[in-house]
């Protein structure tokens, strides 16, 4: 199963049909127990299990459920995604257990599934809800976040607070797999962005040490539009693993549909785009591209298509 996905708001929805979230800033990921036994599923269907150890307790709680959450590294009680990032690719058993007790995660579970065998998708989120905060989920490791009637306080609560923002639900929505769905809608305060790196320029004084990504955005057409050079936070070891993995991706010509200044293309490495990574900004400029940029992680858990998927929506 896929999880629902929320389409983007022009407004915090009003009214008593709606309830509103805290938008974390983490890694959606599908917590599926049955048997005892514990399989965590990202966006994508990837089971990243092995990366999250410390939530391996919920196989515990019972016997059979599928919870829906955001898997969040929380830094002085604010989610990080940069420090997420850490704990998203790790395959080794051993060095996800040291990362657990160095950088632990927290699973904040928002929906509810299924149940001791009956698939709860048709119900209305009201009735999941209900059922969830039932089930009386709390630990040190996951737990289930508050809901609130007041859309527009939360918003600039969350603002204040340095959060994400927010996400507004119907309350009579049923869950919908795969779907992006104008039931729930999303109203993020910061200027963080999902891209695809189409190729890397070379540490200044190296030719083969990574010093910074080119980046693009869907052009609406199916290609990639060019969105800017991006260093920052590309430093140590962020830019020797990026490196490896732009490798074997190698290209001989710009994968970007509009044209890369000369100032970016020069000595430039062309690549596949294939790899999606988080940045931070402070928005566009005139020219298109982005502002201040800077690298916070490589998303594993999505895909160029989700990409176009999003600004297609």
């Amino acid at each position: 199963m896929q999880p629902m996905l929320a389409s983007v708001a022009d407004g915090v929805p009003r009214g008593d049909d709606w309830v509103h979230e805290v938008k974390w800033d983490g890694m959606r990921v599908l917590a599926d127990v049955h048997d005892g036994r514990l399989q965590l599923l990202s966006r994508t269907g990837r089971d990243v299990s092995v990366s999250f150890p410390e939530l391996a307790g919920l196989a515990t709680t019972y016997d059979d459920l599928l919870l829906d959450g955001e898997v969040v590294a929380l830094d002085r009680g604010i989610p990080s995604f940069s420090a997420l990032a850490e704990r998203m690719h790790v395959s080794s058993p051993r060095k996800a257990a040291t990362l657990a007790t160095q950088r632990p995660v927290t699973f904040m579970a928002f929906d509810l599934l299924r149940l001791f065998g009956q698939d709860l998708t048709s119900q209305p989120w009201s009735a999941r809800r209900e059922l969830l905060e039932r089930l009386d989920l709390s630990s040190s490791a996951w737990q289930v976040p508050p809901v609130y009637d007041d859309g527009e306080g939360l918003f600039e609560a969350t603002r204040d607070q340095g959060l994400e923002g927010i996400v507004s639900k119907r309350r009579a929505s049923p869950y919908a797999p795969g779907r992006r769905s104008p039931d729930w809608r999303k109203s993020p305060h910061r200027a963080t962005l999902s891209v695809v790196i189409g190729g890397w320029r070379p540490e200044t004084g190296t030719t083969n040490r990574l010093g910074a990504v080119l980046v693009g955005t869907p052009d609406g057409a199916g290609g990639w539009e060019y969105a800017g050079r991006v260093g920052a936070g590309l430093a140590g070891t962020a830019g020797a693993r990026l490196g490896k993995l732009l490798e074997p991706l190698s290209r001989n010509a710009s994968p970007f549909t509009n044209e890369v200044p000369r100032e970016d293309a020069v000595g430039a490495t062309w690549t596949e785009p294939r790899l999606v990574v988080e940045v931070q900004s402070l928005g566009r400029g005139s020219t298109g591209k982005l502002r201040q940029p800077a690298y916070l992680g490589i998303r594993t858990d999505l895909t160029p298509a989700d990409l176009h998927e999003v600004t297609d929506a």
